[in-house]
């Protein structure tokens, strides 16, 4: 099988495994308990605190865990005062949309932000959140469809200024580019485990110092009184370690997915009739959308597996729709474009070779 959708997710590296062993057996107290057993998984579950916030540059007391990005994404939109409206790019990933537009079916102010057509936000849309000065505004730092880096640094410096609470989604960003939170200027911003070698079931909201936030789940004093229920220790110390290994790697896994990225464009370009979303902007080392003039996509995605290649149409949390991508369509790319793409997300684990051999299917197939 040649993997192409590590945006999807990530297999779970070797070393992020042996971390989590123990404690799916032998380390299997309650970490609010306060004998010796709960204190020993106590202690494991604050250095993986400790991990993740070394990642993006915060003390670990900013850093809550969730049950993985969906949940950070919804816990962040709860931030603040709940009568305050709220600002979101037309390009973010379902967990952000969804319960945005449900907020504003329960009376709760929406605006929604245009982006042009590279998938960026334009200054213009930016000043019109100033105007309206919403409560929260909230945009992805890296799309997962077509791997677009927004200046969030340049977005939240304004907004603050007119105190208006930032969010980013920074879930397709970690492990990928250099990430830090103080440098960013936002006061929200969630993350992943299993997009960066870690396990599943686990992600995290790192908040600014005396931001708000209203708990979605009661019940327990776990996570600070903000987010109720035991914690999931092995998948945590799971996330610690993945978050250590990125920390240490970053730099020569982001040579590589370049490298990777341009043969791949390369080849790509050679096809005719094909299009590569974004090409001109500033993208994740490791993400190429592309649409094929006349092609089904899902049908192109099929004929690839029963090759044993596996890509992608778009958002894993939004597979099986048969609109068009709603990235693609906020672009202003044609329906019968949007429908024809395929996303490739490349990983660690990928070679010159799988390029090479993606390159000779994609054109037999079609």
């Amino acid at each position: 099988m040649i993997y192409l959708d590590h945006n999807a997710t990530t297999p779970i590296d070797e070393r992020v495994l042996d971390a989590m062993l123990p404690f799916l057996t032998t380390f299997y107290g309650n970490p609010s308990s306060l004998y010796r057993p709960g204190r020993v998984v106590r202690s494991a579950l604050e250095t993986a605190r400790g991990q993740v916030a070394s990642l993006v540059g915060v003390q670990p007391a900013q850093v809550i865990f969730t049950s993985g990005g969906t949940e950070a994404n919804n816990l962040a939109l709860a931030a603040g005062n709940p009568d305050a409206g709220l600002a979101i790019s037309a390009i973010e990933h379902p967990s952000i949309a969804e319960p945005a537009q449900r907020m504003n079916s329960q009376g709760r102010e929406l605006a929604i932000v245009a982006v042009d057509a590279d998938g960026l936000i334009t200054q213009e849309a930016i000043d019109a959140i100033i105007r309206r000065k919403p409560g929260l505004a909230s945009f992805m730092l890296a799309n997962n469809e077509t791997g677009v880096i927004q200046d969030v640094a340049a977005y939240a410096r304004q907004l603050r200024a007119h105190r208006i609470f930032v969010h980013t989604d920074a879930v397709q960003a970690l492990g990928k580019i250099p990430v830090d939170f103080n440098q960013l200027g936002v006061h929200l911003m969630s993350l992943s485990s299993h997009k960066i070698y870690g396990p599943k079931g686990c992600g995290a909201l790192v908040f600014e110092k005396g931001v708000e936030i209203n708990p979605l789940l009661l019940g327990g004093g776990q996570e600070q009184d903000l987010r109720a229920g035991t914690e999931n220790v092995a998948a945590i110390v799971g996330f610690g370690k993945a978050a250590e290994l990125a920390g240490v790697e970053l730099a020569e896994r982001g040579r590589r997915l370049l490298a990777l990225r341009e043969q791949l464009e390369e080849g790509l370009t050679t096809i005719p009739g094909l299009t590569i979303f974004a090409r001109q902007a500033q993208r994740l080392p490791n993400t190429v959308q592309f649409g094929i003039d006349g092609l089904d996509g899902e049908m192109l995605l099929m004929k690839l597996d029963q090759k044993n290649v596996a890509v992608s149409s778009g958002s894993a949390c939004a597979s099986g729709a048969r609109e068009p991508s709603a990235v693609l369509t906020a672009m202003g790319v044609e329906p019968e474009l949007a429908r024809s793409a395929i996303r490739v997300s490349l990983g660690q684990a990928n070679t010159a070779a799988d390029i090479g051999k993606f390159i000779e299917l994609l054109k037999s197939l079609l």
